[in-house]
């Protein structure tokens, strides 16, 4: 036997213990046995995102890709140095693919919107 080695039943303990905390209703909260808080208490509220929040932080970072490539392309053209042709495309690419993009959530927005309120209740 070897003195560093775990034996068997202690690894199947191990296991026990573990089946039996993932399968009782507070396994997820299972800091709280350490914490010693109750995984209850409602007083600490968890800011979940708006949805509304995050559309407009979404299209404001697309409007600020679009100004940007357009700023870009404007010093390129008046012969600004410090700007390259490369820089220019580049970031007119990744314009019109958030462009693309946001397009493509809209069109997925509507498509569910139609189907929620096409469904019969």
């Amino acid at each position: 036997m070897n003195v560093g080695a775990i034996d068997s039943n202690r690894i199947q303990a191990m296991l026990s213990q573990l089946k039996a905390a993932a399968q009782s209703p507070h396994a997820d909260l299972g800091i709280s046995a350490l914490t010693g808080k109750n995984p209850l208490d409602q007083s600490h509220k968890i800011d979940k995102p708006d949805f509304a929040e995050t559309l407009k932080a979404s299209l404001n970072q697309v409007n600020s890709v679009q100004n940007r490539a357009e700023k870009m392309g404007q010093d390129f053209a008046m012969g600004d140095d410090k700007v390259s042709l490369s820089d220019v495309m580049i970031s007119m690419q990744k314009a019109s693919i958030s462009l693309q993009t946001t397009v493509q959530v809209r069109n997925k927005l509507v498509s569910a919107y139609h189907d929620i309120m096409n469904m019969q209740v």
